[in-house]
């Protein structure tokens, strides 16, 4: 199979992922074979190429929002068919057993296992992924247009729970890439007003179609205080300037894996009056399932641009720079 593999970190305008020919995996007993049709590509991905983030298993195959169809499953399998359409997420496995696990936090095992990052993803023709990992994808979705969901709109779905926002309350965005362009439509549609905060006119204008009462950047001044906000982008000096606009007691997301330094702040200026500054590590299966079932609803429509699966490079080094305008798409195989 062809396939975009990782051997060493570089950045990323040394074209680091070189395209190679592997064998097909065999999937385990409890595992289904899944031949990758699109793959979304995610600054999760720019991190662990440019080797950012600790623990990850090289050489490695990146890619973890992939929509497929399954080619076979292991002895042990009965929720997808041959032929059925399945997605897989950042979460590839959890132990099931410790006490976070039991508690509904099988985000924060010990013991979880992460796609493209310590088991091979979905920038090649096939993979394998444990069958209560896989999602099924609503039929109301393309393949392109279901990937951004995986990943981007999971997480972006859980920070939004973990901000606190409520319908009717103030809801800053920083950053409007691919997660913040889900999470605006899940926000508006519980009834938040909208407020986006990124350096991109692009953005500001895909985020005014898509329903933000107000866009600017994260200097300038809102019309007035957020009740929560979510920081998509991985930069620390947005923390300030986020808290900076926040009411009394309302909270911070920080929805990254990764995040530059965050600037030592005056804690009467910016974190006094019971504000929340917390992070959001990974997501739950049950937050998948969950945002998969509004997605359909209400239904979101995710932004793509597409790209052949030889590009991967290219489309990290676009999605550095950010030249990449809502999601992009690996296409893998029709």
């Amino acid at each position: 199979m062809k396939a975009m593999l990782l051997k060493e970190f570089a950045p990323i305008d040394q074209n680091p992922i070189e395209l190679v020919d592997l064998p097909i995996p065999e999937p385990g007993p409890e595992d289904i074979l899944i031949r990758n049709k699109v793959c979304g590509v995610c600054h999760t991905d720019l991190h662990t190429v440019e080797g950012e983030l600790p623990g990850v298993k090289l050489p490695i195959i990146p890619g973890h929002q992939v929509v497929g169809t399954v080619e076979k499953g292991g002895e042990n399998t009965s929720r997808f068919k041959k032929g059925d359409r399945a997605g897989v997420a950042w979460l590839n496995s959890a132990c099931g057993q410790c006490g976070y696990c039991k508690r509904g936090n099988e985000n924060l095992c010990a013991s979880a296992r992460f796609t493209g990052y310590h088991v091979n993803g979905g920038y090649a023709e096939y993979m394998v992924v444990p069958e209560q990992f896989a999602y099924t994808i609503p039929d109301i979705f393309s393949d392109a247009e279901a990937a951004p969901l995986l990943c981007g709109g999971i997480i972006g779905y859980r920070a939004l729970r973990l901000s606190e926002i409520k319908s009717g309350q103030r809801l800053g965005l920083y950053g409007f890439g691919a997660s913040a362009h889900v999470a605006i439509q899940v926000a508006v549609h519980w009834g938040c007003k909208v407020y986006v905060f990124t350096r991109s006119e692009e953005h500001r204008e895909l985020a005014e179609k898509l329903g933000a009462v107000w866009t600017g950047t994260s200097k300038d001044e809102p019309p007035t205080k957020m009740d929560s906000s979510i920081i998509f982008a991985p930069a620390g000096e947005l923390v300030p300037d986020a808290l900076r606009v926040l009411d009394k007691g309302g909270t911070v997301a920080l929805a990254g894996i990764y995040m530059t330094p965050i600037p030592e702040m005056d804690y009467v200026k910016y974190l006094y009056q019971e504000r929340t500054l917390r992070s959001v590590a990974n997501a739950t299966r049950l937050d998948g399932e969950e945002l998969l079932k509004i997605a359909a609803e209400i239904p979101i429509r995710t932004t793509t641009q597409s790209f052949p699966l030889e590009e991967a490079n290219k489309v990290l080094q676009f999605l550095k720079a950010g030249m990449i305008n809502g999601a992009a798409i690996l296409e893998i195989s029709k």
